[in-house]
């Protein structure tokens, strides 16, 4: 749960999703869900050689497990309340 409602608080913002295939797709997060499957907005696709039946994308959906990385903005990352939420979390299943 706790990448699932750091990720909501990205929605809006551009992020770029790289695919299992190496596919490298950026846009606007317009939503998560708790599969963290994403869906983007504005998409552009980094390798438009290789990849251009995608170019015609204005907006995608991305089925979680095939997501390799997400590259978020470091200005919007705030590494302090991820931190203490992952030592939140961590204790609570500790106590388990």
């Amino acid at each position: 749960m706790l990448f699932y409602s750091f990720f909501k608080t990205l929605v809006g913002r551009t992020v770029t999703v790289e695919l299992k295939n190496d596919m490298t797709m950026e846009g606007t997060l317009a939503s998560v869900d708790q599969f963290l499957n994403i869906k983007l907005d504005n998409v552009r696709v980094t390798d438009a050689a290789r990849y251009p039946h995608v170019m015609t994308l204005k907006n995608c959906f991305i089925r979680g497990s095939v997501v390799r990385y997400v590259n978020l903005p470091a200005q919007h990352v705030d590494t302090a309340l991820l931190q203490d939420a992952t030592r939140r979390e961590a204790m609570n299943n500790a106590r388990r």
